[in-house]
């Protein structure tokens, strides 16, 4: 499956491979007073993700620190 063009400008934000053109066309798609839909769709899932990474982090962590105090 493709990817969207909102979906490529986000990764090439988060892996700091934004070029100042991409940035122009991200910010316009963010827009001023109201987010696109698509570009909110794409931040819910990507934020969903670190918070569902974080909380599998936590559990390994957690994990460790048992075997360690046992």
């Amino acid at each position: 499956m493709e990817r969207s063009r909102p979906e490529y400008l986000m990764d090439r934000l988060l892996n700091s491979k934004l070029t100042q053109p991409e940035l122009e066309e991200l910010l316009a798609g963010i827009g001023e007073h109201e987010m696109s839909p698509e570009y909110s769709v794409i931040l819910e899932r990507f934020f969903n993700q670190l918070l569902k990474d974080s909380h599998t982090l936590q559990i390994i962590n957690s994990e460790k620190d048992t075997e360690i105090s046992s």
